[in-house]
């Protein structure tokens, strides 16, 4: 909503060029995307260190268990053991917990995108002198395909929307 406010109020207060002011949208969505990818990538960081950190903990545990050399295999089995479960969860954390995350993060992301794309779509079909239906028309076709409504839908949607 903000985004469409804010790239209506430069249309209707400045005078600009069709191509700058999609030039406009595309820095605004740009940064916006950017923004919101930001927590993706720290917490993509994290997933990645995980198994590292897996790692350095079952080396820990190999060295403890090296302190018990002289204890009997049912002793040093348990701790050898303790030591594997640190790589276990490093891996386990990174790539069935965090790294998904991390992506889900990205996806949303990307559907911000696409919903300000759309938008970017019909404003600069609009500010190119197209007609309203036309506008809206160029906004629907830029709604991703498994999303995007028909044509006889969107008409519907208008219409319901007037009588209201």
């Amino acid at each position: 909503m903000t985004f469409i406010c804010d790239t209506m109020r430069i249309f209707a207060t400045v005078n600009v060029e069709a191509h700058e002011f999609e030039a406009v949208m595309d820095a605004d969505i740009e940064a916006t995307v950017h923004e919101a990818l930001v927590p993706a990538h720290s917490v993509a960081k994290v997933a990645d260190a995980l198994p590292g950190l897996g790692i350095v903990v079952c080396v820990l545990g190999v060295v403890l268990t090296m302190s018990k050399i002289n204890e009997p295999p049912a002793v040093l089995g348990h701790s050898i053991g303790a030591a594997l479960v640190g790589t276990f969860m490093g891996v386990l954390l990174a790539y069935g917990f965090v790294g998904p995350v991390a992506t889900n993060i990205e996806h949303r992301a990307k559907e911000i995108e696409a919903v300000l794309l759309v938008a970017k779509a019909s404003l600069t079909a609009f500010v190119g002198g197209t007609p309203p239906p036309m506008a809206l028309e160029a906004g629907r076709r830029a709604v991703p395909p498994d999303e995007r409504p028909t044509f006889v839908e969107l008409e519907e949607a208008i219409k319901a929307a007037k009588g209201k």
